[in-house]
This record gives C-alpha cells, structure tokens and sequence, in this order.
C-alpha cells in the first residue's frame, strides 16, 4: 500500500520518525565502540602515532567526500530507506575485518570503506527526518533524532573499552560490527522516502547535474566545517591525552559528552528556532572556540571535563540550526542532495581536524591540537554572519512515497 510522507502540520513524532531513529542508535553504538578503540589499536598494535591516527579519520573522510555526489542522487531517485540498508552493510562488513587489521594500509582501506556507509546510512537516516518534520519544525526533528546519535556515542565507548580492555580489539570490532547488522535490521522498516510523482509511468526528466555539493549546502556546510574541525581534534585524541592526565580510560569524557548532548537536544530542541539559526549557530560556535582553549590551557581531569561539557553544548545547537538552514528554500525531491552536500561538510572538517591538526600532536602535544581547534571554530563564527541567514524561505513539501 502506498501512502505519503509528507509530514503533518503539527505532528512531529510518529512511527517512521522512531523506526529511522532507532535504526540511527544502534548505528551509532557501532561507531561509538570503534572512537576510543581505533586511536588506542593504532599506537598500541600498530605502532603509529598522532599522524597515522589523523591519517586514519582522514581516510574516512575523504572516502565519504567523494562518494557524496552520488549518494544524494540515488536517495533522491531510489530513496532514502536504499542508503540506510546499504551504509549499514557496508559498514558491518568493514567493522567485523578491522579484526584481521596488522598494518596501517589495510586500516586505512577498511576506514574508507566505513566512511561510505556512514555516508551513505546518515544521509538516508537524516534526510528521512527532515521529510518527516513538519517544514517549521526541522530543527527540532534534527534535536529529537540526534538524541539516538548521541546516545550511541555515549554508550558505544563503554562497549569498546570494556571489550577490549585486554588488548582483545578484535572482539570489540566484532561486535560493534554486529551493532550495524542491527541498524540494517531495523531500517527493512523505514519509510522508503522518494518523490511520489516519480513513477515509472512517468517520462523522467534529464538527470540531475552531478555536482560536490547542492549550492544550499555549501554556506551552512563551511560553518558545520569549522564546528566539526574543532570537535574532531577534541574527541580523536581525547583517548591518548588521558593517559597523561593518569585517567583510567576516555569513555567517562565520551559518556559525559554525549549525556550533555542528549540533554539539551531533548530538553531545548525547540530553542535554535526559538533563537534563530544565525544565532544558535554563533553560540555554538562560541563553546567549541572556548573548549579548545580550556582543554589546551587547563591540564587536569578537572580541566578536560569541563572542556567536555562545552564542547556538548555547542555540538548540540550547532547541526540542528545548521542543516534546518540549508534544507528549508529547497523542495523535496532535491532534499537528499542538500543534506548528502551539507553532511559532507562533517567529513571536510574531520579531514582538517585530523590531518592539519594531527602533526601538530607529534611537534607538541595533544594540547596544542585542542587550541588549533578552538582557532577554527573562532574563524566559524566569520562564516556564520556571511553564509547563515536569520530567517530563511520554506517551500510548500510535496508528497512522497513511503513503501
């Protein structure tokens, strides 16, 4: 039976929104287990240090760059529910042969290989909410959504460290890889989410151009860039920093991180269109311009900690306001190439993040990489008054197919 996704005036949680929600958190779990077990298994089993594992974010990065094109236009002909099944596989099958890993170049293939699904899943999971969101409550949709983001990287950590706690990073990589099999599972029930005009009785129109990004994307998405540099230098070398502290393990910092998260996305979705996007995206960036600082100058638990909770606070505001900016002047059967180009931005900024930032960890210290990342979320803040605008346009949705 078809029926049609458009959302409802008012309505904003419904079955779909949990399906694709729940199906997102336990994708999650799988990433959240592999973020404090990856730098850890390179510089222990591998032998690498702040380049390699810079370069092994980077190498997720650019893979999920480049396929981007391609992803937006298949969830805008095939659907979205496609990239959801597909990410997910793809990713459980790189996840479960990290546990065969014994040199940085298959690493680095396997990471690739997982920065497509991850792609290819989150743009499908995300682009499925914005079509599930009432057009004036997309912002928060995204808050409500990325609460099972958070969740997942908040609880995967524990997973992982306590899994591989003993050196056993195979069987932390096995299961998380399971984790993805499971999202796969839960996505079989997800909207298929494509434009219900778009029959085969139809005679389709030319292709779309292929293009890098949608020019909706390309504003909000420098801003995210500048945002995500500075998270990215934050949590990649939050799990070789600790040890220098004299802390047990990073997974309190990754919990606490994503509890703060999931607070303010559940309990304050409504405020960055309550405040405006410009000026939810502006204080966003703020926090994660003074985390930087604080976590470079202020060498304790204490310190981090506190880092930690500013860096939650301005991730949590800073997405949401963001990708309801892009979406909202262009219509549905261009809303998956808008957020495959606007979620891209997330893989730019991993790759300046990891890249740029992580020889500064073999020249200093971790410490000097956090204060390079508060330096970019501070250059963020130029983006925002040039590229976000205060209020934009929503156009009328159209319906879409959702078998």
């Amino acid at each position: 039976m078809n029926q049609t996704l458009a959302p409802d005036r008012g309505r904003l949680i419904s079955p779909p929104f949990l399906v694709v929600t729940l199906s997102t958190f336990a994708y999650f779990l799988f990433v959240g287990m592999l973020n404090p077990v990856l730098p850890v298994f390179v510089e222990d089993d591998l032998g690498g240090g702040g380049v390699a594992i810079g370069a092994q974010v980077a190498a997720f990065s650019l893979a999920a760059i480049g396929v981007r094109p391609v992803i937006g236009m298949v969830g805008d002909r095939a659907g979205r529910r496609v990239l959801m099944l597909a990410g997910a596989l793809l990713s459980a099958a790189s996840g479960a042969a990290l546990a065969g890993v014994d040199s940085l170049a298959l690493l680095l293939v396997l990471r690739a290989v997982t920065g497509v699904g991850e792609a290819a899943l989150f743009v499908g999971a995300a682009t499925l909410i914005a079509d599930l969101s009432p057009p004036h409550r997309r912002a928060e949709g995204t808050s409500y959504f990325s609460v099972a983001v958070f969740a997942g990287l908040g609880l995967g950590p524990l997973l992982g460290e306590g899994l591989s706690g003993d050196g056993r990073f195979d069987r932390a990589f096995l299961v998380a890889a399971l984790f993805a099999l499971v999202s796969m599972g839960i996505a079989l029930g997800a909207p298929h989410g494509r434009p219900a005009d778009r029959s085969e009785s139809v005679v389709p129109g030319p292709a779309p151009r292929r293009r890098l990004a949608h020019p909706a994307a390309v504003g909000p998405g420098l801003v995210l860039a500048a945002g995500v540099a500075a998270l990215t230098t934050f949590l990649v070398f939050v799990p070789t920093y600790v040890d220098e502290l004299g802390m047990a393990g990073a997974s309190g910092v990754f919990l606490l991180y994503s509890m703060v998260s999931l607070v303010i996305r559940a309990g304050f979705a409504t405020l960055p269109e309550r405040l405006g996007l410009r000026r939810a995206a502006t204080v966003a960036l703020l926090c994660l311009a003074i985390a930087g600082a604080l976590a470079a100058s202020w060498a304790s638990p204490v310190g981090l900690y506190s880092a930690t909770v500013l860096i939650a606070l301005g991730t949590a505001f800073l997405y949401p306001s963001l990708l309801a900016a892009a979406v909202a002047p262009v219509s549905d059967d261009e809303r998956s190439q808008v957020v495959s180009g606007f979620t891209m931005f997330f893989e730019v900024g991993a790759v300046v993040g990891g890249l740029a930032l992580g020889p500064l960890v073999a020249l200093s210290d971790e410490r000097a990489a956090f204060a390079g990342g508060g330096v970019l979320a501070l250059a963020g803040l130029v983006a925002v008054r040039r590229w976000v605008q205060g209020s934009v346009p929503t156009p009328p949705a159209r319906p879409l197919d959702c078998v």
